[in-house]
């Protein structure tokens, strides 16, 4: 039986819910151009704890869209880098990201026109 999403017991949802989180979204574009130790993505990923990053780059190791690597080195070195299903994954994302510059400030210009209308008139 193919996945459903709209089915609520399918697990696409699970899938669909992290691909969909903002976090994965810049990760995985961080991680475009190439590996990147773990500070470095959490310079890059502006706003993100330490404690989300950890908990999503483990996630997406998990599902298969990065690999971590550690080096025997002192201190040891990690760095995390898309897999070829993160790869495949990092192309709508990218049509995904341009589409948010392209069109942010219209949606920005309809915020504050709806803003504008649903906002009681101060007494």
């Amino acid at each position: 039986m193919e996945p459903d999403p709209y089915d609520r017991n399918c697990p696409t949802r699970q899938l669909l819910d992290r691909i969909g989180d903002q976090w994965t979204v810049l990760i995985v574009g961080a991680l475009s151009a190439g590996p990147l130790r773990f500070t470095e993505i959490g310079r890059r990923v502006d706003g993100i704890s330490q404690k989300v990053l950890t908990q999503t780059l483990r996630s997406l190791v998990r599902d298969g869209i990065l690999t971590r690597t550690t080096y025997p080195t002192i201190p040891p070195k990690v760095e995390y880098e898309l897999t070829a299903l993160g790869r495949n994954l990092s192309e709508p994302l990218d049509v995904l990201d341009r589409w948010a510059r392209r069109h942010m400030s219209s949606v920005q210009e309809a915020r504050d026109a709806y803003d504008a209308e649903h906002t009681p008139a101060s007494a």
